[in-house]
């Protein structure tokens, strides 16, 4: 078995979901109605509407993280409740996790792909940058009020990833 692998939601699952996201909201932020309502009815409020919900498992330590592509419109699709474990630092777990994501975003055409976080996130937003999304201050003020805590949104540009720059080193 690889060391990290990705794991489609079900309803078995569903409370990995939750259990990962309040831990770390809880740690950092308070959580907010909006949340609670997401991270009690996964399946209804992601799943049933159009979205996905990934794990990311880990040999020997079970699920260690999870992320949602939460359905906003005809073709929009929100980036939200990822989360990964402390138990899990330094795999690399978030990121084999968002990468999956991102493909997954891009087989169901995600269009935009946006996310909402916040500055005191700044090792998830250095993440995102590396990825590919862009702070932007359109998203900010479409979205950003759905949360009191949202002082970052950010729009994925596949294109503006450094290393898809032509003139990015090898």
């Amino acid at each position: 078995m690889p060391l990290l692998t990705i794991r489609e939601f079900s309803d078995e699952l569903a409370h990995h979901f939750h259990d990962i996201n309040a831990e770390w909201i809880g740690a950092m932020f308070k959580l907010e109605d909006t949340d609670r309502e997401v991270l009690q009815s996964p399946r209804t409020k992601i799943i049933d509407g159009g979205g996905v919900i990934l794990f990311v498992e880990a040999r020997g330590l079970g699920i260690v993280g999870t992320c949602a592509l939460q359905k906003t419109g005809e073709r929009s699709f929100e980036l939200t409740k990822m989360g990964v474990r402390a138990s899990a630092r330094g795999l690399k777990a978030g990121e084999f996790l968002l990468a999956a994501v991102l493909e997954r975003a891009r087989a169901i055409g995600a269009e935009p792909l946006y996310l909402l976080s916040n500055k005191r996130c700044a090792a998830a937003v250095h993440l995102y940058e590396k990825l590919g999304f862009q702070h932007d201050a359109g998203i900010m003020a479409r979205y950003g009020a759905r949360y009191e805590r949202c002082d970052v949104a950010m729009l994925y540009r596949p294109d503006a990833r450094p290393d898809a720059r032509p003139d990015a080193p090898a």
